[in-house]
């Protein structure tokens, strides 16, 4: 919720003022799709340095609603982008809001569609076929190479790659990974997460590279107050955006929920907040991509955005950032209750799978319990909706998909290995 309709709030919200303010500072060269795409790169959070600071055992929600609206975030942002840059603003009508709708559906669902398809792909060539098998160099290969074949694809289709990959990662992760040996699902995953770490590092070395352009300070040959303004504009904007969807939202989810323990607390809303604040280097590849090879836009003021841009990502990343630490410690730590967990309030698997029996016995529940009526669907789905959706998808996921992609408790077969029937006739004797 806050990874997609968060992200389309704060980008209707910096677009529309960015084109109210701008024109009062003096920039009046920029054009709407200028002012749409000013809202799509503000939009992309950065919010790895919170997650570092945070805790998955001891704030498992928190964590998991910034790390999931994190990754999301970056992708929404990007596929609006696209969107942007793919309708025409010159003939501007009562239509162009649905179009722009249209084509970010659109991108969207394409790409989650075809994400998921090369990620199931992927998981049914491995299970399936074997000449990978014997090799475990062969075999992470085979698997980087499907991965990467999901986002060439997207890019050759006109989507979006990275929302593509993403979801294929997701399938991946579920069903792939586990139809390989453990030792190339220890290669995969230390692969993968230095790969990870050295893309990382040049990221920020490129950040830091883009922050000296000497060129682009001197193309806006803009007076320091003039470029005050715009970068100060740009983070008020970006401040008022992210609050205007994650306070309501969160209030609307509190409303939504029956228990005042599973509510979200409003220090947890603050420092949901404050984790989206730091933005990265998705916000300086947009703003480059926009901005440097922008026709309609004088050079001047593309290049006083690209600058102030900057500004607004070494401001955020480094006064914000450096807060980050001390202020969730002083949120969350001092206010923390000893043995508070979140599963604590939420229902089981095994308790919602006793609510959807019909017309229970005695002997089925235990000679203690009475009977359980039965509950539809409906109204544990309006009740427990995340636990029933999860309790189908694991009733649906057991029963048709692990046996054709396989999954968690599929074991490999590896060539030359005595069947399992054989090793355990040769342990017995």
């Amino acid at each position: 919720m806050f990874g997609i309709f968060g992200t389309v709030i704060s980008f209707c919200l910096i677009s529309l003022g960015a084109f109210f303010l701008f024109k009062r500072i003096g920039m009046t060269s920029l054009k709407a799709k200028d002012y749409l795409a000013v809202g799509a790169i503000l939009s992309a959070t950065d919010s790895v340095c919170t997650l570092q600071v945070l805790n998955q055992d001891e704030t498992p929600f928190l964590y998991s609603v910034v790390f999931g609206e994190g990754v999301v975030n970056d992708a929404t942002s990007i596929v609006l982008f696209n969107s942007v840059q793919s309708i025409d603003i010159n003939n501007i009508d009562a239509t162009m809001s649905l179009k722009l709708l249209g084509t970010f559906l659109y991108l969207f669902f394409s790409s989650t569609i075809l994400g998921i398809v090369a990620g199931l792909l992927s998981a049914f060539i491995i299970k399936t076929l074997y000449f990978g098998r014997h090799s475990t160099d062969r075999e992470v290969a085979l698997m980087m190479i499907m991965a990467y074949l999901s986002y060439m694809l997207a890019e050759l289709l006109s989507l979006s790659g990275i929302l593509t990959i993403f979801f294929c990662g997701i399938v991946m992760s579920h069903y792939t990974w586990h139809n390989v040996t453990e030792s190339s699902r220890v290669t995969t995953k230390h692969a993968f997460a230095t790969i990870s770490f050295i893309a990382e590092t040049f990221i920020f070395l490129y950040v830091g590279m883009d922050a000296l352009d000497i060129d682009k300070w001197k193309a806006s040959s803009a007076s320091a107050g003039t470029s005050i303004a715009v970068s100060s504009t740009l983070l008020a904007l970006v401040l008022v955006g992210r609050a205007a969807f994650v306070y309501p939202l969160a209030n609307f989810i509190n409303c939504i929920r029956n228990r005042d323990s599973s509510k979200i607390e409003f220090r947890k809303q603050f420092i949901m907040w404050w984790a989206g604040l730091m933005r990265g280097a998705v916000t300086i590849a947009l703003s480059y991509n926009q901005f440097s090879s922008s026709k309609d836009t004088e050079t001047k003021d593309s290049a006083l955005m690209i600058t102030s841009t900057i500004i607004v990502v070494l401001f955020s990343t480094v006064v914000f950032g450096s807060i980050t630490k001390p202020l969730i410690e002083a949120m969350l730590l001092r206010h923390a209750k000893p043995n508070n967990s979140d599963a604590a309030d939420n229902p089981s698997l095994e308790d919602l799978r006793i609510l959807f029996l019909e017309n229970c016995e005695p002997s089925d529940l235990g000679e203690n319990q009475p009977a359980v009526p039965k509950r539809s669907s409906l109204r544990l789905l309006m009740t427990h909706t995340t636990w029933t959706v999860h309790y189908l998808w694991r009733k649906f996921d057991d029963r048709f998909m692990r046996p054709v992609f396989g999954g968690r408790g599929f074991v490999p077969f590896v060539p030359g290995s005595p069947p399992t029937g054989a090793a355990g006739e040769t342990s017995g004797t």
